[in-house]
C-alpha cells in the first residue's frame, strides 16, 4: 500500500465520493490501457491526447480513485462513490502528492543528472547501495517532471535509499525535481552539448545541471565530475567531493587494464575495481558510484562485487557479434557530441582489429551550433580508425572534415540508409570493429538487426 483514500483526501481537500474510506491505494497510473491494482489514476493533458477522455476506461481496469482537472465536466457515468480528487492542474497535484509522499518515507535520496551518462550512473549507483539498503529506482527514462513523480510513487513505504534520474531541456526543470525530491547527495556526471539548442551555451547547460542543488538538504553532499572546467566554481566547498583524472581531484581514477569486455581501474587507493564495460567515461561514471558506496558506508568488497554483476542497459554500448563473425558496438541509444566522441576513443584503443569503422549518424538539437559541434567530432577521428560511414545531413560535416584531416582514413557520407547498409555488409568479417552511434531518432538498431 501506498496510502489510503483518506490520506489522500487530506492532502487534495477539494472532493467528492467515498473519500473519508480507508480504501488502499496500492499504485499511481496514467495509462488507462493498462490494467491497475487499486491504483490512484491521473489524466494527463498531453498535445495531442487528454487522459480526462479515458477516465471510463480507467475505472473499468482497476482505478480506486482519480484526479480531475476542475475545468473538464465530470462524467455522468462514474460510480456515485468514486473518490473524485478535483485540481487545477493534474501534473502538479501529482507531484504534490509525490512530495510529501517522499518527506513521510523519507528514504535517503541520490538525485543524479549531467548531460551524459546519467542512466548509467544510476544503474551503477543502484547496484552498489543496493548490496546493503532496501532500494528503489528510476526505472526505463521516467526521469522528467511527471517521470519522477511516478518512480517516488512506486517506491516501497520500507525504502532505505531512493536513486532518482533527473533530466532537462530548458531552465527551471531540474529546479523542480530537484525541490521535489529534495536530494542528500546530488551527482553531476558531465556537462555536455545535449540540449544546448534551447540553452544557448555548454555554460548555460551548466547553470541548468547546477539547478539540482536548488532542493538539496542542507547538510548535503555533491559529486561532480571534478575535470569538468564549468563546474570548478565548487571546487572550493567542503561538501564537494571531485572525481576524474586530473591529480587536483579529490578522486583521482587511474586506468590500469582495458580489454575486450572490461575496464580494471582504482579510484584513489590501492583497491582495485573492475566493471564489464569499456571506456574511460563509463569508469567516470563509476567513481561516482564507488563515491556514494563510500559516503554510506558500503565496504569496498560489496562495492566491486556489485560493479563486476553490472547489466548493461540495450543499446548502450552492447557489445555483439555479428556476421562473419564482426565485432558490433551498439550504442544507438542516444547521442550527443560529448558521447560520440568518447565511444570514438574507446574504439581506438582496443586492440585486435584491423579494421575499425565508425558508422555515425546526425546529432540532433544542436541548432546553431549543429555545423561546429559535428565538426568537432573529427578531431577525436585519427589512426588507427580505418573508415568513417555518416548518415543524416548534419552528419556529414564529420566526414567531410576527416576527409580533409587525414587522407589515411576511408570516409563516405550515405544520404539513404539501405547504400549505407550495403556498404557495411562488405565489411563484416572477424578482424573488423564497428561502432553505431546516432541520436535515437535515427533508429540506428534497426541497421544493426539486419547484420546479426
Amino acid at each position: 500500500m501506498l496510502f489510503t483514500v483518506r490520506w489522500l483526501a487530506a492532502e487534495l481537500t477539494e472532493n467528492k465520493g467515498n473519500t473519508e474510506s480507508e480504501t488502499e491505494i496500492k499504485e499511481v497510473s496514467t495509462d488507462s490501457r493498462k490494467k491497475m491494482n487499486s491504483a490512484l489514476f491521473v489524466p494527463i493533458i498531453g498535445e495531442n491526447f487528454d487522459g480526462h477522455d479515458y477516465v471510463q476506461q480507467a475505472v473499468e481496469h482497476g482505478a480506486a480513485a482519480i484526479l480531475w482537472d476542475k475545468k473538464r465536466r465530470l462524467p455522468a457515468k462514474l460510480p456515485a462513490d468514486l473518490p473524485v480528487f478535483f485540481t487545477d492542474d493534474t501534473i502538479a497535484a501529482l507531484q504534490k502528492i509525490a512530495e510529501n509522499y517522499r518527506m513521510e518515507v523519507d528514504p535517503l535520496v541520490i538525485g543524479i543528472t549531467g548531460s551524459n551518462g546519467k542512466t548509467t550512473t544510476k544503474d551503477m549507483v543502484r547496484a552498489v547501495v543496493e548490496t546493503t539498503y532496501r532500494t528503489h529506482y528510476t526505472l526505463g527514462n521516467l526521469n522528467n517532471h511527471i517521470g519522477l513523480p511516478l518512480t517516488i510513487l512506486s517506491m516501497k513505504r520500507d525504502t532505505e535509499v531512493l536513486v532518482l534520474e533527473m533530466g532537462m531541456n530548458q531552465f527551471g526543470e531540474i529546479d523542480k525535481l530537484s525541490r521535489l525530491a529534495k536530494p542528500d547527495y546530488a551527482i553531476i556526471t558531465n556537462i555536455g552539448e545535449s540540449h544546448i539548442e534551447f540553452l544557448g551555451s555548454r555554460e548555460g547547460i551548466a547553470n541548468a545541471k547546477l539547478e539540482i542543488l536548488h532542493g538539496l538538504h542542507e547538510n548535503g553532499q555533491i559529486i561532480i565530475d571534478g575535470d569538468e572546467k564549468l563546474l570548478e566554481k565548487l571546487h572550493e566547498q567542503k561538501n564537494v567531493i571531485t572525481c576524474g583524472y586530473d591529480k587536483t581531484n579529490s578522486k583521482v581514477i587511474e586506468i590500469i587494464n582495458m580489454e575486450y569486455n572490461r575496464t580494471d581501474f582504482n579510484v584513489g587507493n590501492k583497491f582495485n575495481f573492475t566493471i564489464p564495460l569499456l571506456g574511460s567515461h563509463h569508469v567516470h561514471n563509476a567513481s561516482y558510484a564507488i563515491a556514494i558506496g563510500e559516503l554510506l558506508k558500503i565496504s569496498q568488497e560489496n562495492i566491486q562485487q556489485a560493479l563486476q554483476k553490472l547489466s548493461r542497459t540495450s543499446m548502450r554500448f552492447e557489445m555483439i557479434k555479428g556476421m562473419n563473425g564482426a565485432s558490433i558496438i551498439n550504442d544507438t541509444y542516444n547521442a550527443s557530441p560529448t558521447s560520440m566522441k568518447a565511444a570514438i576513443d574507446v574504439i581506438r584503443q582496443m586492440d585486435g582489429f584491423h579494421h575499425k569503422i565508425l558508422v555515425l549518424g546526425e546529432i540532433l538539437e544542436l541548432g546553431a551550433y549543429s555545423e561546429e559541434m559535428h565538426r568537432s567530432i573529427a578531431e577525436n577521428i585519427i589512426v588507427p580508425i580505418t573508415d568513417v560511414f555518416t548518415y543524416g545531413d548534419e552528419a556529414a560535416f564529420i566526414s567531410d572534415s576527416v576527409s580533409a584531416n587525414n587522407e589515411d582514413i576511408h570516409c563516405q557520407h550515405f544520404t539513404s540508409k539501405e547504400a549505407l547498409l550495403q556498404e557495411v555488409k562488405s565489411y563484416l568479417r572477424e578482424d573488423a570493429l564497428l561502432l553505431f552511434k546516432a541520436s535515437r531518432g535515427l533508429q540506428f538498431e534497426k541497421l544493426i538487426e539486419e547484420i546479426i
